[in-house]
């Protein structure tokens, strides 16, 4: 069993003890089960369980970071008398390699106000990306580059 579901395992022993099964309950359980398991994880074979948690955490914050200022530019940009939308369609050569980094690219470019991922390329090494602001190729390219494919790649390693 991986540390991850003897993580899950110590939340829902949380929630059963505390006999309160809301996510606010579940989470401290999580949090404090991440905690115990950290005090021993000498342990456990290394799995980098420890090292992904913070790096997942980091993914979601870039990404809600990103989601906030999209959403003001799009807003800023639909209420606008002069719109300043250059649409385009771009490829954006991708690192990713597993089929979960590439769903999570995929999906993080999709979520994100502005941009929407149309497909990948067969031999899965390139992303056509729509975006509504194209004003320069290769700051967009390394824009979605930077900030949503390598910290997928980072937390998923």
């Amino acid at each position: 069993m991986n540390i991850f579901a003897v993580n899950l395992l110590l939340a829902g022993a949380w929630g059963a003890l505390a006999a309160d099964w809301s996510i606010t309950s579940l989470v401290i359980g999580f949090n404090l089960g991440f905690a115990a398991l950290w005090v021993v994880r000498g342990l456990f074979p290394e799995d980098g369980y420890f090292l992904r948690v913070p790096r997942l955490i980091r993914m979601t914050l870039i990404f809600l970071r990103e989601l906030v200022l999209s959403s003001i530019r799009v807003t800023r940009d639909v209420l606008a008398i002069r719109p300043s939308a250059r649409p385009g369609i771009i490829a954006v050569p991708l690192r990713a390699k597993t089929e979960a980094e590439l769903l999570m690219v995929s999906s993080l470019v999709t979520l994100t106000p502005g941009t929407l991922s149309l497909d990948l390329s067969a031999d899965n090494k390139t992303l056509y990306v729509h975006a509504m602001f194209v004003d320069d190729l290769e700051e967009l390219r390394a824009e979605i580059q930077e900030t949503l494919e390598t910290p997928v790649l980072e937390a998923l390693s």
